[in-house]
């Protein structure tokens, strides 16, 4: 016989009865409840399929008339609600405003930061001020684009390799384990060998004999006790330089300052951040290194110079079918002329003589050296 109404109500399973179908777990232990965190109403499994297989439709519990869609409907985590949704709230939140403590300037900063985090957390959970709070955040993600997947690509490469050094460690402890069980079984191996040929040197040696091949087997023993030591400390060491090694890459690839920059170093919403600056794109190669190839500091060129020498040229076109050009002369003949300015010729005299005296003052040491020298003497 089913339980009456007022027994189930009883029980305090409300929360396990589909508001929709009013179908109660306890009458089919099967059903799955689910919920859509737009509005946190439960239903179950069934009424979700029947009701929004075709569409969005709009929540069909009585004062609610938000528009769900079946994509988002998934089971309950935690037993309450309450739980569930503020859960929901602290993740989307933390993935805006996941800043770090290096960005900050100080550490007073840093806390003043998540003490804003926490409050913002607080209004969406309790309603205060939801409307101004949810468009700041709007507002600070829209702006900040660029620095928050750069944060959320750091956190999911410092998961991954949290779960890489898991599994290395893990690895690692199997290994030593392993190698802590062969250890005692070729220890074992090696007693019992050792043993059975002292008893048999003993057996086939003469009375006195007993004490010099006790000793030999102690002496072999601690040989190789020694010589197993020596192999483990030389393995433990070089498994401490690969996981050094491993730590040092992790360590050198992360994100850079320049993934974040661009993000001003106050925004409107979070105080205290350290101003990142842009670098400067990189200039194009200049093999000249910024000189003008066609600069002339001294003399402007011209289109005509009148010469008596260059007029017949410049009303020849024999001359100038071939390819000549009178600009091309005046450039060379110019250039040759100004080339010496800016030259110092006592300067360069100068040092010219002081490089020929050093090398005569150096010269004539060699050859005072080599003429008080004992061969020159003799």
């Amino acid at each position: 016989m089913p339980p009456s109404r007022e027994s189930m109500q009883n029980r305090g399973d409300d929360d396990e009865v589909c508001p929709v179908c009013k179908s109660s777990r306890y009458l089919n232990p099967d059903m799955r409840f689910l919920i859509n965190p737009e509005c946190y109403h439960k239903m179950c499994e069934s009424c979700v399929d029947r009701i929004f297989s075709s569409g969005p439709a709009n929540c069909p519990v009585a004062t609610c008339h938000k528009t769900l869609r079946k994509n988002r409907f998934r089971k309950q985590t935690f037993e309450d609600i309450n739980v569930e949704r503020e859960v929901d709230i602290r993740r989307r939140v933390m993935q805006i405003l996941n800043r770090r403590e290096e960005e900050f300037d100080s550490k007073r900063a840093w806390d003043d930061f998540l003490e804003q985090r926490e409050e913002i957390i607080a209004n969406l959970v309790h309603g205060t001020d939801v409307a101004k709070t949810e468009a700041d955040l709007q507002k600070y993600a829209q702006e900040n684009m660029r620095s928050i997947r750069a944060n959320q690509a750091l956190e999911a490469q410092e998961a991954s390799s949290f779960q890489a050094r898991q599994t290395q460690e893990q690895e690692l402890a199997r290994l030593r384990r392993e190698a802590v069980r062969q250890e005692y079984e070729n220890e074992r191996r090696e007693l019992l060998a050792g043993r059975e040929d002292v008893l048999s040197r003993l057996a086939a040696g003469r009375p006195g004999d007993a004490a010099t091949i006790a000793r030999e087997g102690q002496k072999v023993l601690l040989k190789k006790s020694s010589a197993r030591r020596s192999e483990e400390d030389r393995i433990r060491q070089k498994q401490a330089a690969l996981r050094n090694s491993d730590a040092r890459k992790a360590g050198q690839s992360g994100i850079t300052a320049a993934d974040k920059a661009g993000d001003a170093g106050d925004t409107g919403l979070i105080k205290g951040l350290k101003r990142i600056k842009t670098p400067e794109p990189e200039k194009p190669y200049d093999p000249f290194g910024g000189m003008v190839p066609d600069k002339r500091d001294y003399y402007t060129l011209r289109d005509f110079y009148p010469s008596s020498y260059l007029d017949p040229i410049r009303q020849d076109t024999r001359m100038q079918a071939g390819g000549y050009d009178l600009r091309e002369y005046y450039s060379r003949t110019l250039l040759e002329a100004f080339a010496g300015l800016g030259c110092f010729i006592d300067e360069e005299v100068s040092e010219r003589e002081a490089a020929n005296t050093d090398t005569a003052a150096t010269e004539g040491a060699a050859i005072a050296a080599a003429s008080t020298s004992p061969a020159g003497s003799a």
